[in-house]
Formats: structure tokens, C-alpha cells, sequence
């Protein structure tokens, strides 16, 4: 028995809705624990660097761009911010520590995460894409629009 496939464009939206539902969850969580002060309690304990800005910019980082990823609205380009996050939460904060926020159990949604939104700058947002409605409608076709992206450049 053959099970047929879909196109890869479907795929790719199917990892593109749970990385913006996990992300924009994970945004929700952060103001119900909290808001901005408890966000910057939290980077104040990590020791980051400017925590005010971080504990600001994060929970609206995965807020906003979490829905936009979700829906497929400039998915590419909050997808290179979302990579740079996961890339410092997994090596630079969660490597180096002990479990609970440290170690393998705490970084493997922040490298699943890392691999989707890396696959979102280098694909685009897929065939289920709110982006795609938009500038199909104004009649706006490249060279990318079978894989359901926009090109980066420009």
C-alpha cells in the first residue's frame, strides 16, 4: 500500500504553526508569570547583559513574533531574530548549567525551536501562509513562491 504525499510546502507549514503556537504560548506564559518584571527578575538571575532590555524585548519577541509565525506573515524575517535567541538560550545560557533550567531536558525544545526557525529562513513559511494570500492577491510571484517564502535579499 502507497501512502501518497503532499507537496514539502505542507510539511513546512505544519512545523511552522507548532513553532508559533509553542513560541507564542511560551510569550503568554512569561506575562502570566510576571510580565516584564518578573521577565527581567529572571534575566537579572541569569546574568545577561542590559536584563531591563531583555526582560522587555523576549515575552514581545515571542509574543508578536510567535503569532506572526504562527499565521505566516514575515515568517523568514522574525525567524533570523528567533534563531539568534535559541542559539544563545541553548549555547550560552542552558549548556552550561545544571537541570532544571540547564542541561539536555531544558535545551531540547530550544534546539527544536533553533532547527524550525532556521528551516523557516531558509524555506520561508510554507503552502498555509498568510503572506501568501497577501501578495498573491496583489499579484506578487518570484522565484520563491513555490516553496511559499520571500526572498531575504532586499
Amino acid at each position: 500500500m502507497r501512502i501518497p504525499t503532499l507537496p514539502t510546502p505542507w510539511g513546512i507549514t505544519v512545523v511552522r504553526l507548532m513553532a508559533g503556537l509553542i513560541i507564542f504560548v511560551a510569550a503568554l506564559e512569561k506575562f502570566a508569570g510576571g510580565g516584564f518584571d518578573g521577565f527581567t527578575k529572571v534575566t537579572t538571575g541569569l546574568a545577561l547583559p542590559m536584563p531591563q532590555l531583555w526582560g522587555v524585548f523576549i515575552p514581545l519577541l515571542e509574543l508578536i513574533g510567535g503569532a506572526l509565525v504562527l499565521v505566516g506573515l514575515g515568517a523568514r524575517w522574525v525567524a533570523v531574530l528567533f534563531v539568534i535567541e535559541y542559539l544563545v538560550t541553548t549555547f550560552a545560557l542552558k549548556t552550561p548549567r545544571q537541570p532544571p533550567f540547564g542541561g539536555w531536558d531544558s535545551m531540547r525544545i530550544d534546539l527544536m525551536l533553533l532547527a524550525a526557525s532556521v528551516m523557516l529562513v531558509l524555506v520561508g513559511p510554507g503552502a498555509f501562509a498568510l503572506e501568501r494570500v497577501l501578495f498573491r492577491s496583489r499579484g506578487r510571484q518570484g522565484s520563491t513562491a513555490s516553496s511559499g517564502g520571500l526572498a531575504l535579499e532586499g
